[in-house]
């Protein structure tokens, strides 16, 4: 057998095996999702039980010894491949990734995924009855497994760094300080000349009564507007929203409604459809193997925060959007105008919760997370009164005090699940949305016009093509070089925000 047609099998082989992988994968991700949706109570601890016996066998399947040998095998091969090539990047990624689960013991594996499923039930109660000490336990248990998961993954100098490689590949938790400290030094004083300005803007008209279900269709009409595609998607409610995808085809959203708080729902929506035609617009070609799906929890927060904030929440959009949005609500919304709508959506305030964040404050909340979640893997702080702290931080990061522990510590999902310490794809997010932004409006001269008649073609079309197609093919700062030229970094978002802010407040 020629040495070509040798490495095709063994490529084939390789491929086959990855994909029953992530096909169970995927199967997961429908439990997951039905247990954030239509699960009864009752079923929770046996559903803790599949996730965590299916987590134990999908980790079977992908560090399995023979995935190793191919592995060793096509990638000692490779020189004369083309590095940016479909298979030298699968190879490159799929090694990653297998070095990276072959660090972790089957049995953790397990911990992780049940640790998982009974935090979000104590989460969940703890929430609705805005106690904590209902959630103490399954944190510290949290805690205790993500230092056991940092541990076996290794790190050079920060336990946070072993979380860092996997969901920000190529970074540092040394990179991730330099950009925060460079975004407080440019927001604190924004916010406090914007302070000294809070009357300028009105946004009462937001917190009138809205029907929830109308809310409901009206965002998922601007999401399908934008490019969310019903067909390969849905639309449900829970008590996080979130982004489930399941395949090309199947990729779900959530979002949450609030009866007195319109913007919340409908930002929510748009914010989740932007995860989701990023998953829908992976190459199809890559279903089954390690490259389908988001380049990093940053560049994924990139599209949820453009579609939802720089698209959203922009001055050209509010002509199309605001029109419909008056003839759905004309009883709240019909004696006002389309200028003071835009700025009622776009006030600035510190707020409590980081979903209703304003696009200033919002890193702010993600800083105070950034620094909890390092000070609870180096066991720095006590987890037992951390709504205390949490409330202290509030007021120290941004003048604001919970008033319970729903709207205060409890308030995310995230720290229900060990893992979960992806706040900093938010910022990152944030970021890289303004780097491309500005890339598109050189290349899409009109954009603005094109928002205002609610045409979004064209920049769909030039994210499918530069983002979501490739999958995780790049890192995220292989991915900003190769469209900007420039790797991740603060200067796009800064630039951004004093313009808009500016504007807005008059300063």
């Amino acid at each position: 057998m020629a040495v070509t047609d040798m490495r095709e099998e063994k490529l084939t082989k390789l491929k086959g095996l990855l994909a029953e992988a992530n096909y169970m994968d995927r199967a997961v991700r429908v439990l997951a999702w039905d247990r954030e949706t239509y699960l009864p109570e009752g079923g929770a601890e046996s559903r803790a039980n599949q996730l965590a016996t299916l987590a134990r066998m999908l980790h079977a399947a992908s560090t399995s010894d023979e995935i190793g040998r191919l592995l060793e095998d096509l990638t000692s091969e490779e020189s004369d491949l083309d590095p940016d090539s479909d298979e030298a990047r699968l190879l490159l990624v799929e090694k990653r990734d297998y070095e990276m689960a072959r660090k972790l013991p089957a049995e953790l594996v397990e911990e992780v995924s049940r640790a998982g499923s009974e935090g979000l039930v104590a989460w969940h109660h703890a929430k609705e009855a805005k106690d904590y000490s209902l959630f103490v336990d399954a944190l510290k248990r949290n805690a205790e497994v993500n230092r056991r998961v940092a541990d076996a993954y290794g790190y050079a100098d920060r336990p946070y760094d072993a979380f860092v490689q996997i969901f920000e590949s190529g970074m540092t938790t040394a990179q991730l300080d330099t950009i925060f400290s460079e975004l407080k030094e440019a927001i604190v004083p924004l916010v406090r000349e914007i302070a000294s300005r809070k009357d300028a803007v009105d946004d009462s008209c937001l917190k009138q009564y809205y029907d929830e279900e109308k809310q409901l269709r009206f965002g998922l009409e601007i999401a399908e507007r934008f490019g969310y595609d019903l067909k390969r998607g849905r639309l449900d409610q829970s008590a996080h929203p979130f982004t489930m995808p399941v395949a090309v085809g199947d990729v779900r959203i959530t979002t949450r409604i609030l009866p007195n708080q319109l913007d919340d729902g409908l930002l929510s929506t748009l914010h989740e459809a932007g995860h989701a035609m990023y998953e829908q617009g992976v190459d199809p070609a890559f279903e089954g193997t390690p490259l389908s799906g988001g380049t990093s929890a940053g560049v994924h927060e990139s599209q949820s925060r453009l579609w939802e904030n720089l698209v959203g929440r922009s001055r050209p959009f509010q002509d199309f959007l605001f029109p419909r949005l008056q003839s759905t609500f004309p009883d709240q919304l019909g004696k006002l105008d389309v200028e003071a709508f835009y700025r009622a959506i776009n006030k600035v305030q510190p707020s409590l919760v980081r979903t209703a964040a304003d696009e200033v404050t919002y890193n702010l909340h993600i800083m105070l997370r950034y620094e909890l979640e390092n000070e609870m893997l180096e066991d720095k702080v006590d987890i037992g009164k951390l709504d205390t702290i949490w409330k202290e931080r509030m007021e120290q990061y941004l003048g604001v005090v919970p008033q319970d522990d729903a709207e205060g510590v409890l308030q995310d999902i995230h720290w229900s699940t060990p893992g979960e310490y992806v706040f900093p794809g938010y910022t990152l997010g944030n970021m890289i949305g303004a780097q491309l932004f500005r890339r598109i409006r050189a290349e899409i001269p009109d954009l603005d016009g094109q928002m205002a008649s609610g045409e979004f073609g064209q920049l769909l079309e030039w994210l499918r093509s530069n983002v979501y197609h490739h999958g995780r093919k790049f890192t995220s700062n292989e991915l900003m070089q190769r469209i900007t030229g420039e790797p991740v970094g603060t200067a796009a978002w800064i630039a951004y925000a004093r313009d808009k802010f500016s504007a807005i407040y008059g300063i």
